[in-house]
């Protein structure tokens, strides 16, 4: 048995809280929010974000960083993206670094651009992080839906650590040392899941969503490739597999958000009515500022983000896509 910090008291930090548990592990809950896991501690359910889900015995509540932290053997950072930074800066102070530590984030940090691993690395301190990613809604793996995931990490031992740590008869864990291609991989479909929920929203049908779906991973693999990472990783479960389950899933956030815009309402009312947070919409804007610095043309994240952004209509953006000009299916 180990003794996990899960930081973050979101549906997928209490799904992985709730996961390790059934594995044989103790499970330290933390987050920021206290109300939220005084709520926790006295229903043993998160009514906010998991609910129906009860919280097993081995998952314990802690208010307090420093004591959920203590003596843990992993560290699980399960924050929004934008978040993970100040997070990690904590649990550096408080001396958490001697604790092997695994990113669950999914995203790209604005104004520096950083991967999830990046960030960890350089507010952490630890020159390598495990990162835990693939296709996993929390509403699925807290239920026992089978699911797979990747752990990502340069050195073979930890990402094996995480691998024996996480996997059960219904959550298999795979290894990878590709970690820029993972990562990229799993922020990018984001943009990408947006784009199918607008197709949904204006009512377009599969043919649409089929085309949108291989252009966009052509669309990530050329970005991923470019900034580091391996081509047969975005045919993978953190490419392919997360970009399918995303873009067509009722449990997306992502894709939420672009059905709601291509039924015409502006971002500020879709993110004002949303309690989780859809990693997409900031990583469309870093995904973009990428694309242009990298010389890498990114057709659909930058139609996703005129439309989010600039005022752009869905069908004028959808009508954009479809009048470029034309070209070979492969290019070099």
């Amino acid at each position: 048995m180990s003794t996990v910090a899960v930081l973050g008291a979101g549906s997928w930090g209490t799904t992985l809280a709730v996961h390790l548990a059934g594995a044989g592990h103790e499970a330290r809950i933390w987050d920021h929010d206290r109300a939220l896991l005084d709520g926790l501690a006295s229903s043993r359910e998160n009514r906010k974000f998991l609910p129906g889900i009860a919280l097993p015995p081995e998952v314990k509540v802690h208010a307090e960083l420093e004591a959920a932290l203590g003596g843990a053997a992993f560290t699980l950072f399960v924050v929004p993206s934008q978040a993970l930074r100040e997070v990690a800066g904590k649990v550096r102070a408080l001396g958490g670094k001697k604790s092997l530590p695994v990113c669950a984030a999914k995203g790209l940090e604005l104004g520096t651009l950083m991967r999830m691993s990046e960030v960890l690395r350089e507010a952490l301190g630890d020159p390598d992080p495990v990162i835990l990613t693939g296709p996993s809604h929390a509403e699925e793996v807290s239920r026992g839906i089978p699911t797979s995931v990747v752990a990502a990490a340069a050195d073979a031992d930890r990402s094996r650590q995480v691998q024996v740590l996480c996997s059960t008869g219904r959550f298999r864990v795979y290894t990878n040392d590709d970690v820029a291609g993972c990562e990229l991989g799993a922020a990018l479909k984001n943009v990408i899941a947006i784009a199918a929920g607008v197709c949904d929203g204006v009512g377009y049908g599969d043919n649409t969503k089929g085309a949108l779906l291989t252009r966009g991973l052509s669309e990530i693999a050329r970005l991923g490739v470019a900034l580091g990472g391996r081509r047969e990783t975005f045919f993978g479960l953190t490419g392919m597999g997360d970009l399918i389950t995303t873009a067509m899933s009722r449990h997306s956030r992502n894709r939420h958000v672009g059905e709601r815009l291509g039924r015409g309402e502006t971002l500020e009312q879709v993110l004002g009515a949303m309690v989780m947070v859809a990693e997409g919409v900031t990583t469309a804007r870093a995904a973009r500022d990428l694309g242009r610095a990298q010389g890498v043309e990114l057709p659909i994240t930058e139609q996703v983000c005129a439309l989010m952004f600039d005022g752009r209509s869905p069908r004028e953006a959808l009508h954009a896509l479809m009048t470029r000009d034309l070209k070979s299916e492969i290019q070099a």
